[in-house]
């Protein structure tokens, strides 16, 4: 049976398409040892981690109610409501909604303790004499989320004891939603560390929607398995970034921010072969934050997905199909 670690990128509610490609690697065999995700992603590996099974998640996502995801007063919706939020809160939305509403499906369908919390999701390596692991990176799980108080990426629950908070009592859906707080769309989260320092918490798509890197062998240590990585968009050519067209102050702050929140992981794609075992998937026109999704675009999403992995898998055009051989051969050599 195949082995492989996983690592899906945030992309709001095109979550979907990630487990749609999860699926195919289920059905190719394929089981995880451990799942690593950011802001959307982190919600779809909280899911994989927990052992719920991919087909499980597409219909928890097809039922998910997303307009219920911009929680808030009714006043919220209006210009002022969130101007007024911005000022108050540095954000509109609350997200308690998308907290409750993770820690109900961890709950109800996870194949573990179903406390909702680490503990659920405790790991052990296949060979720990050889492969040790300090306690706080016994977890299924890592959410990568953004401390813009010491400018840094931080991976839960490995930087729990920071914050003097033990691992594995933490709830899960905690760590998802510091990973989910989208700028100025949802509010910050705010912690403290163990010395009394305040911290907010922004989506980890700041620093990194897409740390590929995190479950890597050391340079010269040949990897047991590979880490597959999840990417909601088409394959880029390398060292070649995404356009972002300006045609005022506008669309200027926004390449500005893209640029920005992209750029690390393009360093990762262009310098450690990480283009060579990622699944690329095509999610159009649809956007992030668009929370009135029809059935018709999750249904795509999903489908694109599916797709995506089996092109991966099996090869296509003139891209050959996956051979974890070859790749480290080529790679990690």
């Amino acid at each position: 049976m195949p082995e492989a670690d996983l690592v899906m990128q945030g992309g709001g509610v095109k979550g979907i398409a990630l487990v749609g490609a999860v699926e195919v690697l289920e059905e190719r065999g394929y089981t995880f040892h451990r799942v690593a995700g950011t802001s959307a992603g982190a919600i779809a590996a909280s899911l994989v981690a927990a052992g719920i099974p991919a087909k499980q998640m597409t219909e928890i996502l097809r039922a998910a109610d997303y307009s219920r995801f911009q929680d808030g007063r009714w006043w919220d919706d209006t210009l002022i409501g969130k101007v007024i939020d911005l000022l108050l809160h540095d954000g509109i939305y609350r997200g308690d909604y998308l907290r409750t509403w993770l820690d109900d499906q961890l709950r109800t369908y996870g194949a573990y303790g179903r406390t909702g919390t680490f503990a659920d999701l405790a790991y052990e390596d296949p060979d720990p004499e050889h492969h040790p692991l300090p306690p706080e990176r016994r977890f299924r799980l890592i959410v990568a989320t953004s401390d813009i108080s010491q400018g840094r990426l931080r991976y839960l629950p490995w930087d729990y004891p920071d914050f003097g908070r033990e691992p594995a009592t933490e709830p899960v859906a905690d760590a998802v939603r510091t990973s989910m707080s989208i700028p100025f769309f949802y509010r910050p989260v705010r912690w403290a560390t163990k010395d009394g320092r305040r911290t907010w918490f922004v989506d980890g798509g700041m620093l990194s929607n897409f740390p590929i890197e995190v479950f890597d062998a050391p340079a010269g240590v040949t990897p047991r398995w590979p880490t597959f990585g999840i990417m909601l968009g088409t394959r880029p050519a390398s060292r070649q970034g995404t356009a972002n067209p300006v045609k005022g102050p506008l669309s200027f702050g926004l390449a500005l921010l893209r640029t920005m929140m992209g750029f690390y992981d393009q360093l990762h794609i262009d310098e450690d072969g990480a283009i060579d075992r990622t699944i690329f998937i095509d999610t159009g026109t649809i956007r992030t934050t668009q929370f009135d999704l029809s059935d018709t675009d999750r249904d795509l999403l999903y489908r694109n997905g599916r797709r995506a992995a089996e092109q991966f898998l099996d090869g296509s055009g003139d891209r050959p199909g996956w051979d974890f051989e070859a790749y480290k051969a080529e790679h990690r050599s």
